[in-house]
């Protein structure tokens, strides 16, 4: 079901006693004589010299000291050779930043650099378009240059048809200031469309008295507001990143939460009198029974936002307050990461993809619920992933759709568990099966069994750590001569939040504050710690990195497991043989400035 954008929307002028006037000298640098100079301004910063330049972005690159000459030599040529444009080699290659080409295209045009991170965005300006139109041109504004006159952020000031829509949209002229392609995204992200959604339907819906006393479920989901109110929610969550969108009623109203890399906060109230109309729209969009509240519900429904296609998956459970619903955010673009995004390197990474690339055995990822565990294992189905393997895959569901995979989906109601699945896909020929999670004795056998008959299979298993699963197995009835033979490699893994690589903050950590963090080191270690900023909703973070324990299963550690040795005892002669433990990968990350010490304390302990 496509999700309709909102109207576009345009204020009422303001006057110029109302509207906030921004401090900057308007073009050519001549300052208005109803203006104040921008000195101070900040996120706003003036190029050296006003007015275009015919110089190449590649020259004034060089000439502020983001790349050497060699260097961009070097690109110009390759870029030629590819027929790209060399500052996008530039970027691919790591040369320089979104920032520093924003700052360089600023200066080559003679016009204002604006980092939106540090600069006080104008929200009334900033509504002056629709975030579709602002998005298609990656143009948007954010305050005004005078009492007639709008600045925009623009990412490429070439593109006069941005300026030109905006100001016939607006009926203001309009003077463009240079901002990063990713600034701009972000922006556009973060202009919440939430809350003046719900300030809108309650509004719609004051004057609206038989609202209050709705008795048919399905008008009051088919109520415009209410449609719009569950949309904006959707498209919000999918613009930050959230994994999980909770609907959960409370005693006067329904409070609204997004999980994003991990960690709840709230998004929005709706108030009571929309709580049924909103979880029976949910419910309509994925065809469950609006009717039924005495018994949980579960289905998925296929949405667009921004041109992506993403699926959600509903779950409906019905509390004392009332009933609650859950949507896990499926996003393909976000969750089809290789290794090196999830942060996996090192001893780690070859250990993993030594195991997996073997003709046959069994690679156990283990972990709590919401650790990366499938994500990772997609990873290593995307390296894969060719012509000639034949990959089947069981999971409950089938979360991401991958081009050339076999995806099966467990459906209890007709029959077709875990355990009856894998006897079929055995009899398909297939040469690497990846299970989605061993969750009873049956299919831990039945998966054992598949990867000692010439299958490589790959699955996951609830423990906290690697030498878990071998006694887990043990206790789920899998002989442990069949563990030994059978398994060849356990990941144990967590997610941690990594650090906003814009305002992160260098510390040093003192040996005595390691130490006591359960961190074994013999010096102070220079580190980051978050502070926060627009970036990232002043949280100090953005995105999630992985924390891994790889442990092989050496002749020792399968002699021990078919000695039924503890878990204890297992884990000690790993270490001995270089198993590092989950924090100990989670220090390196610390060190390399990808995340922070509480990060690392948090999602280890």
């Amino acid at each position: 079901m496509p999700m309709s954008e909102p109207p576009d929307h345009v204020e009422d002028k303001l006057t110029s006693s109302d509207r906030p006037r921004h401090l900057r000298p308007v073009s050519q640098g001549q300052a208005a004589a109803n203006e104040l100079p921008q000195e101070g301004i900040p996120g706003l910063t003036p190029p050296r010299q006003r007015g275009g330049s015919n110089r190449f972005i590649t020259d004034v690159i060089v000439e502020l000291g983001y790349a050497s000459p060699e260097t961009v030599e070097r690109v110009i040529g390759a870029a030629r050779n590819a027929g790209r444009p060399p500052e996008e080699l530039l970027l691919d290659e790591s040369v320089i930043d979104a920032d520093q080409l924003a700052r360089a295209t600023a200066e080559r045009y003679g016009l204002d650099h604006v980092d939106l991170a540090e600069y006080q965005i104008d929200m009334a300006a900033a509504n002056l378009v629709s975030v579709a139109a602002a998005r298609r041109h990656a143009a948007i504004p954010i305050g005004y240059a005078g009492d007639e006159k709008l600045l925009v952020a623009v990412a490429d000031p070439a593109n006069v048809l941005a300026l030109d829509d905006i100001q016939m949209a607006t009926g203001l002229d309009c003077e463009a200031a240079v901002a990063s392609l990713e600034d701009i995204g972000d922006l556009l992200g973060r202009l919440s469309t939430l809350q003046s959604a719900v300030h809108e339907a309650v509004e719609t819906t004051d004057d609206e008295e038989e609202l209050a006393q709705l008795t048919d479920l399905r008008a009051s989901a088919e109520d415009a507001p209410v449609i719009k109110l569950v949309y904006s929610v959707l498209g919000q969550a999918v613009n930050e990143g959230a994994s999980d969108i909770h609907f959960e009623p409370q005693e006067d109203e329904l409070r609204v939460r997004f999980r994003v890399d991990g960690v709840l906060y709230e998004a929005a109230r709706v108030p009571n009198r929309m709580v049924q109309g909103v979880v029976s729209r949910v419910k309509i969009m994925s065809d469950l029974d609006i009717a039924e509240k005495r018994v949980p519900q579960d289905g998925r429904v296929g949405v667009e936002v921004d041109g992506r296609r993403i699926d959600l998956r509903v779950t409906t459970l019905p509390t004392q307050r009332g009933e609650g619903v859950t949507i896990r955010i499926l996003d393909r673009d976000t969750a089809m990461l290789s290794l090196d995004d999830l942060g996996m390197d090192g001893v780690a990474r070859e250990r993993f993809e030594h195991s997996f690339r073997q003709a046959y055995g069994a690679v156990l990822v283990t972990g709590p619920t919401g650790s990366g565990k499938s994500t990772t294992l997609y990873a290593a189905i995307d390296l894969l992933n060719q012509v000639e393997k034949k990959i089947i895959t069981i999971e409950d569901p089938v979360e991401y759709r991958v081009a050339g995979v076999n995806q099966m989906n467990v459906q209890r109601k007709a029959g077709l568990t875990f355990a009856n699945g894998l006897r079929s896909i055995l009899r398909a020929d297939p040469d690497i099966i990846m299970v989605g999670e061993i969750r009873d004795a049956e299919t831990a056998r039945i998966s054992i069994e598949a990867a000692l008959t010439g299958h490589m299979v790959l699955t996951t298993l609830h423990t906290n750590d690697a030498p878990g699963a071998i006694t887990r197995l043990t206790e789920m009835g899998v002989e442990p001569f069949l563990t030994a033979s059978a398994v060849d490699c356990i990941v144990a893994q967590r997610l941690a939040r990594r650090l906003c690589t814009h305002c992160k903050r260098r510390v040093v950590l003192s040996q005595a504050s390691l130490v006591e963090s359960g961190f074994r080191v013999g010096a102070d270690v220079e580190a980051y710690e978050p502070v926060g900023c627009g970036r990232c909703n002043s949280s100090g973070y953005r995105g999630r990195v992985g924390i891994y324990s790889v442990l092989v299963m050496t002749e020792r550690i399968k002699e021990m497991t078919v000695a039924r040795a503890s878990e204890a005892e297992i884990e000690a002669v790993a270490r001995e043989e270089g198993l590092l433990s989950l924090r100990e990968d989670g220090f390196s990350k610390i060190r390399a400035g990808l995340t922070s010490i509480e990060e690392i304390v948090r999602v280890s302990t």
